[in-house]
């Protein structure tokens, strides 16, 4: 493991700009070592990051995360930053599992009012492909 990573490893690495690693900077997720002008982070802030990363690919706020992560460095440290971390998890599930759910009733109804709309252009005796520019082709 290396003592230090630059901005440029670190953004490479894990494919975001150093707009952002500065914005971590900034918010205090994070904070490089300064070697004259040259930001150098520690191999926690690298781990940090990449909670941060994950902690975003999973729909947590950024708040949510510096809890989680904060958690670590404070009583009951791990375990209590654990527990929390579960709690997070089950209710972004929760959260993910309802709007799932509502995605489904509206395609079902979508398809309901679908269906309902051929049936009537059928009814009025016209090829629904007309209506929505798929017109027959005719062999020569």
């Amino acid at each position: 493991m290396q003592a230090y990573y630059t901005i440029s490893q670190l953004t490479q690495e894990f494919g975001i700009t150093t707009r952002t690693l500065r914005f971590y900077e900034q918010e205090g997720l994070v904070k490089p070592v300064r070697r004259g002008r040259q930001r150098l982070f520690r191999p926690g802030d690298r781990t940090r990051l990449k909670l941060i990363l994950r902690g975003k690919r999973l729909g947590f706020s950024l708040a949510e995360i510096r809890d989680i992560i904060t958690m670590y460095d404070k009583a009951p440290g791990e375990s209590g930053q654990l527990a929390h971390l579960m709690k997070r998890i089950s209710s972004r599930r929760a959260e993910l599992l309802e709007k799932r759910r509502d995605i489904e009733l509206t395609l079902a109804e979508l398809d309901a009012v679908e269906e309902g709309c051929l049936e009537r252009i059928r009814e009025i005796g016209v090829d629904p492909r007309e209506l929505i520019g798929e017109k027959e082709e005719n062999p020569s």
